[in-house]
Formats: structure tokens, sequence, C-alpha cells
């Protein structure tokens, strides 16, 4: 699923109308401004922010050097791409890090917005970038917040600093304290949040402001909340000057309004966007990107990136060689779809490349692809390096041990034997490579 399925749909319906008409009027400019005035506020945008952005660029594509052009539709959309980018950063929002040792990094919202695994998120992110994260149990209210912290670290390969229900200053001091002890370069606080915003939480989050040197303010938001969530983050900057915003929960059905309306109305960046349920489904925020998004122009650099995570270099030389040399098994191929599931699935990376929005939820059947696993993995080694043994006896055993038919066998079997021959064509030079499902 694409992030704004809807707002995306929508920008390329107003658009596409544009480019089939070539030359254009101030009229019709005007007429398609009006409505993706209509799509934002549709989208759950603040009201003020979507009457700004539309004048904004209004002013611009009217200009007379665009209605000269030779694809004034073109430009139109360049700009509108230009003001998404410039609402929402301009540009990636990093984590300061403090000159003195340790960086201390808060952690508050309300309750629900995904607070307390977003710390363990924030610990993986943190440990790519070499450093050594200690995660603060000051959540001291919720039933069995200290223990769901400890769990979502566990996972994460980050310790937990704890003192029990002691007042969440002091336990945060302490744990300032430890850090500098034990050489952990990172303080991650995760806040105590409430079911909606009260004195009491504010007053607990600024005596921790006032207790330890705080780096980084990070405000975790529900993107699914829309207006709500630019309303949350408006009253917690104003309460405690929040450094950036973290929104969670733009895999689900999010209509976009949080994300574009947020840097306007506070001033301050996303800097990151959770992106799914796993540890690791945390990214930080880059505004050129998802406004590329929003508008089905894809995200390539962030497919790079996830290309790069999965795979080694030693790696990609290997599968280079292989293809090289016809040397390509099934088991390789297992490999290939157990670094596909790495990069989020199938799903996820098409919602990246240019023209997502066109691409329906059902259009991609991750169960097949979960099929094939379970096929190969009922394979022995034998099996997967010489396909050509596998009779029909060896197929039924197959089948049955994956939960499949043999005719899931033979099927797959001959996607393979096509994959092959497609890699000696590309090799060779004389076809295009594609995904074998």
């Amino acid at each position: 699923m694409t992030f704004f399925a809807s707002l995306s749909e929508r920008l390329n319906h107003i658009f596409s109308k544009l480019t089939k008409r070539g030359r254009l009027t101030e009229l019709e400019i005007r007429q398609a401004m009006r409505e993706v005035r209509v799509a934002l506020l549709e989208a759950d945008v603040n009201l003020k922010v979507a009457k700004d952005f539309i004048a904004e660029v209004s002013e611009k594509a009217v200009g007379q050097k665009i209605l000269e052009s030779l694809n004034p539709a073109q430009q139109v959309i360049k700009i509108v791409n230009e003001e998404l980018i410039a609402l929402m950063g301009p540009s990636n929002a990093k984590l300061e890090v403090s000159p003195k040792p340790p960086t201390v990094i808060m952690m508050c919202g309300l309750q629900g917005a995904g607070k307390t695994t977003m710390c363990a998120k924030l610990a993986v992110q943190l440990k790519k970038q070499g450093k050594k994260p200690l995660l603060v149990a000051c959540d001291v209210y919720r039933p069995a917040a200290i223990d769901q912290l400890k769990v979502v670290a566990a996972k994460a390969g980050a310790e937990v600093f704890e003192k029990g229900t002691q007042a969440p200053p002091k336990t945060a001091k302490q744990a300032v304290e430890y850090a500098l002890k034990m050489g952990f370069d990172t303080v991650v606080i995760d806040t105590a949040g409430r079911l909606h915003i009260d004195e009491k939480l504010m007053q607990e989050l600024e005596d921790i402001k006032r207790e330890v040197s705080v780096t980084e303010i990070l405000l975790t938001v529900d993107a699914m909340t829309g207006q709500d969530a630019v309303n949350v983050a408006e009253t917690f900057n104003s309460r405690l000057n929040i450094t950036g915003v973290i929104l969670t929960k733009l895999d689900g059905d999010t209509r976009g309004g949080a994300c574009l309306s947020i840097k306007a109305v506070t001033g301050k960046p996303i800097k990151f966007i959770g992106v799914g349920e796993k540890i690791t489904d945390l990214e930080p925020f880059y505004p050129d990107r998802m406004a590329s998004r929003i508008l089905g122009m894809g995200d390539v650099l962030s497919l790079i990136e996830k290309a790069q995570e999965a795979v080694t270099e030693q790696q990609a030389k290997e599968m280079e060689r292989k293809m090289r040399e016809n040397s390509f098994t099934l088991a390789d191929y297992l490999t290939q779809f157990e670094t596909l599931k790495k990069m989020g699935g199938a799903g996820a990376l098409m919602s990246m490349l240019p023209g997502a929005g066109k691409i329906k939820e059902g259009d991609i059947d991750e169960s097949k692809i979960e099929r094939i696993r379970a096929i190969i993995l009922s394979m022995t080694p034998k099996e997967r390096d010489n396909p050509q043994i596998i009779n029909s006896s060896r197929k039924r055993r197959i089948a049955l041990g994956s939960g499949t038919t043999v005719q899931d066998v033979n099927q797959l079997l001959k996607q393979f034997e096509q994959t092959k021959e497609l890699m000696k064509r590309f090799r060779n030079g004389k076809g295009k490579m594609r995904l074998p499902f």
C-alpha cells in the first residue's frame, strides 16, 4: 500500500487532465488548483496550510513563463512538487548530537501512539550509526509499561535502565549518571503517556527536562488521527518546545493531513516515520522523497538504501558471478525471496516505484511468494542444486511437505527455468530483467 494512496490518486487524476490539454490558460490552472485544494482538505490537511499552499503554487504556476512554456502541465507539477518539499522540509532533519556525551533524547506523546515501541525502533537506528543507546523506563503509571519496554529493547539488542515506580525525574537523572559511568553515548527516555493531554503529564515532562540536559524532545504522534495529531503536536510544542516529530502508522489507512501540516503549524520537522510493526520499520523522513511518492513519482533512493541494507557487497558479487556462470540454483532463488522479505516484501518495494499509485493493494499476491518459499524449503539440498532430478514421486513428497499441490511445484520449476533463461538473455544483452512473480 502506498503512503496516502487516496490523496496520491486524486492528485494524479487532476494532473492527468492538465497534461492532456497541452497549452494551458490561467483559468485552467486556477481550476486545477481549486481541485487540489479540495483534495488536500479531504486528506485532512490543516485548512490554513492548504489555503497557503494553494496560494503559493497558484502565484508561481500562472506566471507568463509557465503559461508560454512548451509543457506547462509538467511545469505546474514541478512547482507542486517543490512546494510540497518546502511544506514538509525542506530537507532531512537529522538527530542532534550533544557535544558532551551522553546525548539525551526524551520521547513523549499520548498513550496509544506507539511511543514505547518507537524507543526500541530508535535504538535500532542509533545502533546502525555505531551508537550505544540506553533505554530508560520512565512510564511508571501504565500497567506493564516497563515490561513492554524490556521486551522491545531485547528485540533491538539494547539495555534498559529502570528503578520501578520511583519519581521519573529522579530515574532520568540516575540513568544519565549510569550512562556516563558505563559508556552509553545516547540515552532514550520513555516517558508516560495519557489518553489525553493533561496538566499532570505536562508538568512531569517539564520536570524531567529540568532535571537532565535534554538534547532532543521527540513527539510520537499517530498519523492516522489526522488533524488531531497536529493539535497534539501544537500543544506539546507550546509547553516543551519539542525538537522534532516521529509519525507512526504511516502504513495504515492514513490520509496524509498530519504529515503535510505538522511542520507548517509547529515549525518543527518530522524526523522519522514508522512504516510497519517490525522493530526495523522506522525510516528517516525525507521531504523530497515523500513529495515524490505523494505525486506518484516513486522513491528510488529509499529503494536503493533498502537493497544496500538487505544485501552485502559480497553477496551481490557472488550473485553476479552465479548469473555470469549460469550456476544459479533454487537455493539462490530462495535467497532472493528471503532478501525481498527483508526489504519489506514485494508490496512495500512496488510502492517505491514510479507510478505506484496505479497499483492496487490486491495486485501483488504476497501469499504466492510465501508458497514458493515453502516449496523450496521442502526440497532436499540436492534437489535445490539439481532440480532436473525432481521426478513425479519427489514432486508429490515436496507438495505434501509444503502444503501445496504437484501443480504448484510444477509451476515453480517452470518459473525457475524461465528466470534462468531471462538471466541468460540479460547477461547477453538481449532482454530485460523482471520479477519472477
